[in-house]
């Protein structure tokens, strides 16, 4: 039995916070990201336009301020140690987030066999960002299928954990999830709920699950 633990990152693995918020953060820009971030959950603007809008706030980004941003984030505990365990017990662990994918990849450097986020250009801006590189919470299916495929395991192999409203359509698609922090609407639809500041406690839920199927 091998799983595929796919993780949100923005409010899931980072605590009270999202990675947009993060990088406005280092240059000055908190109530401008603030106000888009209600927009987005507001649904009053797309993925993509909230993607634009951030680009643009951007213009000044440095791949320093990218770092500085990333080492400064307000994470969980544990992260390194759930990976490192997944890794151990030879199943898998991705990370798939609308955030920036400059951002997200960092998160390879902590254990990540994959991590996914939305295709902006390279730091610093010299390309506006493209519509089509912009993921949607649809495009996390489609994504975790395209891992599934990669790792030879299925949807049903997999476990979701997630916070908000853009992880309840891969919640929908996978037998296990974990709320983390979550919003109520995305705990009714979880297997799991977890309430903290530590991901080594959100995982050993699932961990429990995963003895009793190896114990029957």
């Amino acid at each position: 039995m091998t799983l595929l633990h796919l993780f949100d990152l923005d409010g899931t693995l980072m605590y009270g916070s999202a990675a947009p918020v993060e990088i406005s953060r280092q240059l000055g820009l908190g109530a401008e990201i603030a106000a888009l971030e209600r927009a987005f959950a507001a649904r009053e603007i797309s993925p993509h336009q909230f993607s634009v809008a951030a680009h643009a706030l951007w213009s000044e980004l440095t791949p320093a301020h990218v770092r500085a941003a990333f080492d400064g984030a307000p994470w969980l505990a544990g992260i390194r140690d759930v990976w490192q365990e997944i890794r151990e017990r030879g199943d898998y662990c991705a990370v798939i987030s609308l955030s920036p994918s400059f951002f997200v990849e960092l998160l390879l450097e902590w254990g990540a066999h994959a991590a996914h986020g939305s295709l902006y250009p390279e730091v610093p801006f010299t390309r506006p960002v493209e519509a089509h590189g912009i993921l949607t919470p649809e495009a996390k299916v489609t994504v975790a299928d395209r891992l599934c495929e990669q790792f030879g395991v299925g949807r049903s192999d997999c476990v979701a954990y997630g916070d908000s409203a853009t992880d309840a359509m891969l919640f929908e698609v996978v037998p296990v999830s974990v709320a983390v922090n979550a919003r109520a609407h995305l705990a009714e639809r979880a297997t799991h709920i977890y309430e903290g500041r530590d991901l080594r406690e959100a995982y050993q839920l699932v961990g429990a699950v995963r003895q009793g199927v190896e114990a029957s």
